[in-house]
C-alpha cells in the first residue's frame, strides 16, 4: 500500500491516479480480510474501489486528464499536513494498548453490545443494524448523493459536435 502511495505522489496523469487509488483500496480490503474484518473489507472493496473509482472516472471525463503544475511550491499545505500528522501521532500515544481488557471501551461499551438488548442473535448484525443504524444510513446517503451529482453533471454535458 505504501508503494502505491509513493507511486501516486509524483503522478500528474489523473487517470493513473484514479487507477492507483482503486488498487490502494483493493489492497486495503485485502489487509482488512487478513485482520478478520470481512464486513469492513467488503465495504472498502465495493465503495472504496468500486463506486469511488467509477465516480472519479466520471468526474475525470468532465475535466482535463493532466493536473496543472502548481505556480508556486505548496509549502503551506505541506506544513499543515505534517502538523496534523504530528498531532494525530501525539494523540495516539495516549491510547490504551491494543486489546487491553482494562481499556474504557471494554468496560463500558462492549458489555452493552454483548447484552444484546435488541433481540438479534448475531452481535455484529446487532451493532451494525441497531447501534450504528443512523451512521449506516448517513454513509448510504453520502454515496447516493455523490452518484446523483455525477449523473447530473454527465447529463448536463453538451454533445461534442454541438459545442462551438
Amino acid at each position: 500500500m505504501a508503494l502505491t502511495v509513493l507511486v501516486m505522489i509524483p503522478t500528474r496523469n489523473l487517470f493513473a491516479v484514479i487507477v492507483l487509488s482503486g488498487i490502494y483500496s483493493f489492497l486495503m480490503a485485502t489487509a482488512l480480510v487478513a485482520l478478520d474484518a470481512v464486513d469492513v473489507a467488503m465495504t472498502e472493496a465495493s465503495v472504496g474501489a468500486g463506486i469511488s473509482t467509477v465516480l472519479l472516472l466520471g468526474a475525470l471525463y468532465l475535466c482535463k486528464g493532466e493536473e496543472a503544475k502548481p505556480v508556486h511550491k505548496p509549502w503551506l499545505p505541506l506544513a499543515v499536513s505534517i502538523s496534523v500528522a504530528a498531532l494525530l501521532v501525539y494523540g495516539a500515544l495516549g491510547l490504551p494498548e491494543f486489546a487491553d481488557p482494562s481499556a474504557p471501551i471494554h468496560q463500558h461499551v462492549v458489555p452493552r453490545y454483548l447484552q444484546n438488548e435488541v433481540d438479534v442473535p448475531n452481535v455484529v448484525t446487532a451493532v451494525l443494524a441497531s447501534f450504528r443504524g443512523y451512521d449506516t444510513l448517513g454513509e448510504t446517503t453520502v454515496v447516493f448523493t455523490a452518484g446523483a451529482g455525477i449523473i447530473a453533471l454527465l447529463r448536463r454535458r453538451k454533445p461534442r459536435d454541438a459545442q462551438p
